[in-house]
């Protein structure tokens, strides 16, 4: 399944869950952010959400894509129109209190840099794998202070 779809499904979720104008902060891990960035972005997201954190999520690609054929991991390619067409307007993540936390040790998202959005606060932080991130208690710590701003 796309990326988009998953996406699609965010908003359907959404819009069951919450009250119409609710607005809420949302957190995504690796794909997960992508599926966040595109509600945002694309889905009217932007006018729900009020903090949009990632979490080694392949901003600009990981080149582990290439090794799966599946629609999702073809978005995720480095220089995939998806990304691209997301880039093409990242500015409107502006809108939005926006961070991503990543680690430049990630050799899941290659090259790891590639998890740092081009927007927002950047938060590096030194965990040696991909799947520790959301593991990690350094990785909590960031997010629960970044939820817990009031400005």
């Amino acid at each position: 399944m796309g990326l988009d779809k998953l996406a699609e499904q965010l908003r359907e979720f959404v819009e069951w869950h919450l009250a119409a104008g609710e607005s809420f902060d949302l957190v995504g891990f690796s794909m997960g952010g992508l599926v966040s960035r595109y509600y945002v972005q694309r889905l009217g997201g932007v006018e729900r959400v009020g903090r949009l954190i990632t979490i080694s999520s392949p901003h600009r690609g990981t080149y582990w894509a290439y090794t799966a054929r599946n629609v999702g991991s073809k978005q995720m390619r480095p220089g995939s129109k998806f990304l691209a067409d997301l880039d093409r307007e990242v500015q409107s993540l502006e809108r939005v209190k926006v961070a991503s936390i990543w680690t430049p040790l990630d050799l899941m998202i290659v090259p790891a840099g590639s998890s740092r959005l081009g927007v927002g606060a950047k938060f590096p932080l030194a965990i040696g794998l991909h799947a520790w991130m959301p593991r990690s208690r350094t990785c909590w710590e960031v997010v629960g202070k970044l939820l817990a701003q009031t400005d």
